[in-house]
């Protein structure tokens, strides 16, 4: 296997635009029942709405050119090709963060926050390392089954190791949470500490997925009330979209390849129901082009798919631990398994997406957590 390091830039074939912009011109549409909203998803007025930017007023090349203005490398860990943005500061005081986004995100999610880190005008700078998700934007095709968030955290440790950094800290969202956990827990003696964030609902939903918990709160209490709620309304409700790709992500990645106008609206959703805070709409499309151009709608639900299969969970982080809830209330601190001695900071506004929501804030908490760890 090499472990050769390339430089990378990101140049998407003028026909590529070209096709995306006939397929949404001749988009076959579904018709919106009378009466119905957006309690049975996005609705047709606002997907059309978004397609219609997206086709005539978004400016790909644009973006592309910002996204190229980091540099970016890939290399080959475990058969797989993946992809990284690695921004140094020129700050001598620098320390190495390695940042990882979630899903249905991608790199282009950090684009933000990264001079905030790398350039800070006063505290703590940071090298920004920041690679795509195995099955991720140009962190495909998937070179084999197995990808869970286990496989994926001991390809980061690789991909540190070769990149030189003998002690460095993780920070993630959602899955980038999980693999940054992971990572915290195989390679303890390298990582400085972990920081993650979530926000009420997402820490609920999760909450689903932890053995007994349900079981251990008080239905009378009004806080165990409340997240016993969100629970149900996620099983009921909200989770349809993670039960498909976590059981058929082949059949779903047909259409999620095929068709522009259900990629756009499987991530165009989940933004809206996930942020608080406004959300740039050409840095929604820009992830969303990214997954359209790649095809990584399939390959990404794959690697749902071999999370929700998987038995690996790595081992508990004996790290410090942070950990920045956007949009908080009292109900993330009963069900988030965070240590007595755990750094903790709660925002008022934002919720699924803080380095696009509030990459400021995020900034300062970052700083403030690995400040002074070494």
């Amino acid at each position: 296997m090499s472990k050769e390091i390339r430089p990378f830039r990101i140049e998407i074939p003028q026909s590529d635009l070209d096709y995306l912009h006939d397929r949404l011109a001749h988009a076959r549409w579904a018709a919106q029942i009378p009466g119905t909203g957006a309690e049975r998803g996005i609705t047709a007025a606002r997907l059309r709405e978004l397609a219609e930017y997206w086709r005539t007023e978004y400016d790909w090349r644009a973006q592309e050119a910002a996204l190229n203005a980091f540099p970016q490398f890939t290399t080959e860990i475990d058969g797989q090709t993946i992809h990284f943005l690695h921004v140094r500061s020129e700050r001598p005081d620098a320390q190495p963060l390695l940042l990882t986004h979630g899903f249905p995100s991608s790199v282009a999610e950090f684009s933000s926050l990264i001079p905030l880190l790398t350039d800070p005008a006063e505290g703590q700078a940071f090298h920004v390392i920041a690679p795509s998700l195995p099955g991720y934007a140009f962190s495909t095709p998937l070179s084999a089954a197995g990808w869970s968030m286990g496989r994926t955290a001991r390809a980061w440790i690789e991909l540190m190791a070769r990149l030189g950094y003998d002690r460095y800290g993780v920070h993630g969202g959602d899955v980038g949470s999980g693999v940054s956990g992971m990572v915290a827990g195989f390679d303890g003696g390298h990582v400085t500490g972990v920081h993650v964030v979530t926000d009420p609902q997402t820490a609920s939903n999760v909450a689903t997925f932890l053995p007994g918990l349900a079981d251990s709160l008080d239905p009378n209490d009004p806080v165990d009330k409340l997240i016993l709620t969100r629970m149900d309304e996620f099983r009921r409700d909200g989770s349809g979209y993670l039960a498909i790709q976590n059981s058929r992500p082949q059949t779903i990645g047909y259409g999620l390849t095929d068709s522009p106008l259900l990629q756009l609206a499987w991530i165009a959703e989940k933004f809206e129901n996930w942020t608080d805070l406004p959300i740039d709409l050409d840095q929604l499309l820009t992830t969303v082009s990214l997954f359209w151009f790649t095809g990584a709608g399939a390959s990404a639900a794959h690697t749902l798919y071999e999370q929700a299969h998987s038995t690996d969970w790595g081992a508990p982080a004996a790290v410090p631990q942070g950990f920045a809830v956007f949009g908080a209330d009292e109900t993330v601190r009963r069900v988030v398994p965070a240590p007595a001695d755990a750094h903790w900071t709660e925002f008022a506004r934002g919720r699924h997406f803080p380095a696009m929501e509030d990459p400021v804030n995020l900034a300062g908490d970052l700083r403030a957590f690995f400040g002074p760890l070494r």
